[in-house]
């Protein structure tokens, strides 16, 4: 079953295709990676699939629905209902907790439950960092917390931009040790990034070049679900 669907995508600015004629489906659970050097069409990519922008040309179909078609208010809240989003710059409230910035998601989709966002934070092991404030939390922390609140509101699609681009090693294999146990839990992942060894975690990959498609490679499995002892499958596989 597709949950993503672009059908003959194209993003016009004046003369220059930042997307030309793009095909691309993407099945229920899969883990997709897009990759590309800068100036590719990555990033243009990102913002149509995430219901930022709209295509100039084309259909792109999310869980049933065109959103190609939807005004900027419905556009928002397919955002706010379908999608998760986990950014480079993790973009959380430099006021807020960790756990008050996951309840502000909820508070934007429909309730705030306590709760529910400990539990989302004790997912990503987090549990003892949720009343700090992201300048008392490190880079991976921060990202951490970034992806609890992407997932407390249950969202057909994760999507996230170059999520390691920012963190060292430790972190960064922490970070996708968390996709790696959402997408065996059933997650629906598509990540943008330049980075080859973020790109090989996933299952698929394209490759996009001048705004085109330039191959497109599916892969085994680079390495199993592992036990990192922070991390918890059982607990995350709740917000897949």
């Amino acid at each position: 079953m597709d949950i993503l669907t672009l059908k003959n995508v194209s993003k016009i600015y004046g003369e220059l295709k930042a997307l030309d004629n793009i095909n691309m489906r993407v099945e229920k659970g899969e883990w997709l990676a897009i990759m590309g050097p800068s100036g590719s069409g990555k990033t243009t990519m990102m913002n149509i699939i995430g219901c930022m922008d709209k295509p100039s040309v084309g259909e792109v179909i999310l869980n049933g629905t065109d959103v190609s078609r939807l005004s900027s208010r419905d556009l928002t809240e397919i955002r706010r209902d379908e999608i998760g989003l986990v950014f480079q710059q993790f973009h959380l409230i430099n006021y807020l907790t960790a756990l008050e910035n996951v309840m502000m998601s909820q508070y934007y989709h429909s309730m705030p439950d306590e709760e529910e966002a400990m539990e989302a934070l004790a997912a990503v092991g987090l549990s003892e960092r949720a009343r700090h404030l992201p300048s008392q939390l490190s880079g991976g922390e921060q990202q951490r917390v970034c992806i609890a609140r992407a997932l407390i509101n249950h969202p057909a699609l994760l999507l996230a931009d170059e999520p390691t681009g920012n963190l060292d090693e430790k972190n960064e294999y922490m970070v996708m040790d968390i996709f790696e146990k959402l997408h065996h839990a059933g997650s629906t992942i598509i990540v943008v990034t330049h980075d080859p060894e973020v790109g090989d975690e996933a299952e698929r990959m394209i490759v996009l070049e001048h705004g085109r498609i330039a191959r497109e490679e599916k892969k085994q499995r680079q390495r199993p679900v592992t036990d990192t002892g922070v991390l918890s499958e059982d607990k995350l596989s709740a917000f897949a």
